[in-house]
C-alpha cells in the first residue's frame, strides 16, 4: 500500500505563495513593486467611495484599543484602535469575497477581517505579520490554522499628513491611497518567514487613517 506523504509547513506556505502570485500576476489589475526580496501587489480603486465610507462607519461602531499577541515593553509600540468586522454583514461578506477572488485563494484560509483606526500620533511601530514559532501564543495559532501566509490590506481614506506603510528593511514606504488594495506574501518562495515584511504603519501627524486587514492561513483558519 502506497504511504501518503504529509506536506510540512513550509510547502503549505511554499504552495500558497506560488498560487496566490500567478493569480495576482494575472489578474491585469494589480502593480507589482518589487525590491530587496520584498513583492508588494498594488490594486487601485478596489472598493467604491461608498464602500469605503460605510466600512469606515462600522469601524467606528466595535473600534476599541488595539492589542498584541505578546506583550511588549514599549507602551507605544501599538496604539491604534482596531476592531473584528462581523463575517454575517453583507458589505464585510462582499468585499472579503472580492479579496478572496482576486487572490485565488480558499476563504476558509481567512481570518475576520479586522478594521483599523489611526488618530493623529497613533503608529504600529516595525514589526512582522507572521508568527514566531518560538513564541507563547504559537501552540494557539497552530491550532487556528497555523502560520499566516498572506496580508491583504485596503487603505479607507487618506489622512492629510503622515500614516505611511514603511517597509525598512526592503527600503519601501506606501502612502495611503483611498480604496487602494495591498498585498504582500509574509513568506519567501521556500515557504520560510521573509525577513524583508517587516513594516511599520507610520505615525499620524494630521487627519485620521481608516484600513481593513486580512490575513491568510496556511491551513483553514478556525
Amino acid at each position: 500500500m502506497a504511504k501518503i506523504k504529509l506536506k510540512s509547513s513550509e510547502e503549505r506556505l511554499a504552495d500558497l505563495g506560488r498560487i496566490v502570485t500567478r493569480k495576482l500576476k494575472a489578474s491585469g489589475r494589480a502593480q507589482i513593486v518589487e525590491q530587496n526580496n520584498l513583492a508588494l501587489y498594488c490594486v487601485q480603486d478596489f472598493m467604491s467611495p461608498t464602500e469605503c465610507e460605510e466600512l469606515m462607519a462600522l469601524i467606528d461602531k466595535g473600534r476599541q484599543p488595539s492589542g498584541l499577541l505578546a506583550k511588549h515593553p514599549d507602551p507605544d509600540f501599538r496604539t491604534s484602535d482596531s476592531c473584528n468586522l462581523s463575517p454575517y454583514d453583507p458589505l464585510v461578506e462582499k468585499i472579503e469575497g472580492r479579496i478572496c477572488t482576486l487572490m485565488g485563494i480558499d476563504p476558509r484560509h481567512g481570518e475576520t477581517l479586522q478594521g483599523q483606526v489611526y488618530e493623529i500620533g497613533q503608529q504600529f511601530k516595525a514589526h512582522h505579520d507572521h508568527f514566531f514559532k518560538n513564541s507563547a501564543y504559537w501552540e494557539d495559532m497552530a491550532k487556528q490554522g497555523g502560520q499566516r501566509s498572506w496580508t491583504a490590506m485596503v487603505y479607507l481614506n487618506e489622512p492629510a499628513s503622515g500614516g505611511e506603510t514603511e517597509f525598512p528593511i526592503a527600503g519601501l514606504t506606501v502612502t495611503p491611497r483611498r480604496a487602494m488594495l495591498v498585498l504582500w506574501n509574509n513568506m519567501q518562495a521556500d515557504g520560510t518567514p521573509n525577513p524583508a515584511t517587516l513594516h511599520a504603519g507610520l505615525p499620524i501627524h494630521a487627519g485620521t487613517k481608516y484600513i481593513v486587514t486580512k490575513w491568510f492561513r496556511e491551513k483553514f483558519w478556525i
